[in-house]
């Protein structure tokens, strides 16, 4: 293929996805499949010779639309959404043909300043102070990664890079156990395992315990332990718990320990001034991460990390050789040196693209009338015989049960994500087996939530 075969083609390809989402709304959420399905319809070997372009899209069309689980499906309330607003796979489109490199300003000029002013962009719009900076990530397990790099380095004197921790102390993390499992594993990369990363109790209405905080880290220094860092959640994965981010800082303060808040799917909702005491107090926090991608349109991936000051991170995770020297530049920003990845991809232009294409109005409109229709949809389900509501709605996000009963429950589940109207999913919740419903698709209505009563009522 070359450039002109390209032109044809990706017009043919827009064709093919204006289809695409024209028709989702008929279509099963997730496919009926069972594991090696899709591979066996493909060769065992790559072609030798080159094979037309019009017998490669057709096997696409045969293979992958009906094997593919449609997150853009307007009736997607499993996990938490993947956007992907119009104006986001449009931009996409373009930084694709671009395919620039974004490791260094001199490799990518306009991806980073454009990222700079995006990230100015969303501290803005949720009430962020303005000495707060940033970058992009791709997704919010490597943010939470490089927050816990910073507070591993930090705790450590800036040793652990060169001197590795086999020598030094036995740190330690703290979070509560509503955190995303992210956190976990960020624990494990960082060399300071799972076992150090401290699960602090909830309260009542499962935010982390303060004084049960204060205690831990008490106690771990009274037992030669090194505390690390604090990592707090505002809309916890399972059931959208949201800690006292005041709290949690001002004791974490108190032991000089690095703070991160987690808000990965909540945070997009700030963008709305009435949702902002949920996190009240994150000014405090140095480190804060969101995925635009989650709730607010832009394409996956996008996960933006916001910094109090950014020195620490870059301390933790910068490293110029010569070969990535800018000359003349000494003080340029590399976001490349934010971050894990040497590589970064041009992720800002979805960003700046989605916020101008339906304005910061538009998209607080549909996170309210997502967490309005949620509430509604609770109140009905709550009405329904047999069914328990087992956590208030956070957010957009509740938790509910059938005939009290984990059997019963994980059987309609099954019911529910094999009729293919809509799809759920599952987590724990007091011990109990419980069905999650969140509301976020971009292009879904209120007429897609109340398919959620429906289908409970016709499976039951």
């Amino acid at each position: 293929m070359n450039h002109d075969e390209l032109n044809h083609w990706s017009k043919r390809a827009a064709d093919w996805a204006r289809d695409y989402h024209k028709s989702l709304r008929e279509q099963p959420v997730r496919p009926q499949l069972t594991p090696g399905d899709v591979a066996a319809k493909l060769p065992a070997q790559a072609p030798e010779q080159a094979e037309p372009m019009e017998r490669i899209f057709a096997d696409f069309e045969s293979i992958v639309p009906g094997a593919t689980t449609h997150w853009q499906h307007p009736r997607f309330f499993a996990y938490f959404p993947a956007n992907a607003s119009p104006a986001s796979m449009l931009a996409e489109q373009l930084a694709n043909a671009i395919a620039g490199q974004a490791m260094l300003w001199q490799t990518a000029p306009a991806a980073n300043e454009i990222e700079a002013v995006m990230i100015n962009w969303l501290r803005d719009a949720m009430g962020l102070p303005d000495s707060f900076t940033g970058t992009i990530h791709d997704s919010a397990t490597t943010a939470t990664l490089s927050a816990i790099l910073t507070m591993r380095e930090r705790a450590l004197d800036w040793q652990g890079n060169t001197a590795g921790l086999s020598a030094l102390p036995r740190l330690r993390l703290y979070a509560s156990g509503e955190t995303h499992s992210s956190i976990d594993k960020g624990a494990r990369i960082a060399g300071i395992g799972q076992d150090n990363l401290v699960k602090i109790p909830t309260t009542d209405n499962f935010a982390m315990d303060t004084d049960a905080l204060d205690a831990a880290i008490h106690a771990d220094l009274d037992a030669g332990f090194l505390p690390a860092g604090v990592i707090a959640c505002t809309g916890g994965t399972s059931i959208g718990a949201c800690d006292d981010i005041r709290a949690t800082i001002a004791v974490a303060k108190a032991h000089n320990l690095y703070t991160h808040v987690d808000a990965a799917w909540a945070g997009s909702a700030m963008i709305c001034p009435e949702f902002r005491p949920l996190w009240d107090g994150v000014e405090g926090a140095d480190s804060v991460v969101f995925n635009p991608h989650k709730w607010l349109g832009a394409q996956f991936d996008c996960a933006v990390q916001f910094l109090r000051d950014p020195a620490p991170q870059i301390n933790t995770l910068g490293l110029r050789p010569e070969y990535l020297n800018t000359l003349g530049q000494d003080e340029i920003t590399n976001y490349n040196e934010w971050t894990v990845p040497l590589g970064r991809r041009f992720r800002a232009l979805k960003l700046w693209f989605t916020l101008r294409a339906y304005g910061l109005e538009g998209l607080r409109s549909r996170i309210r009338n997502h967490i309005n229709w949620s509430q509604e949809c609770l109140e009905i389900i709550g009405k329904l015989t047999g069914f328990e509501i087992t956590s208030p709605r956070s957010f957009s996000l509740f938790t509910f049960r059938f005939k009290n009963s984990d059997t019963e429950t994980e059987a309609l589940l099954s019911r529910i994500n094999d009729d293919g109207r809509i799809y759920l999913t599952q987590t724990r919740h007091k011990g109990q087996f419980v069905i999650r419903v969140q509301v976020g698709q971009f292009d879904c209505t209120r007429e897609d939530v109340m398919m959620i009563p429906t289908v409970l009522k016709d499976l039951t």
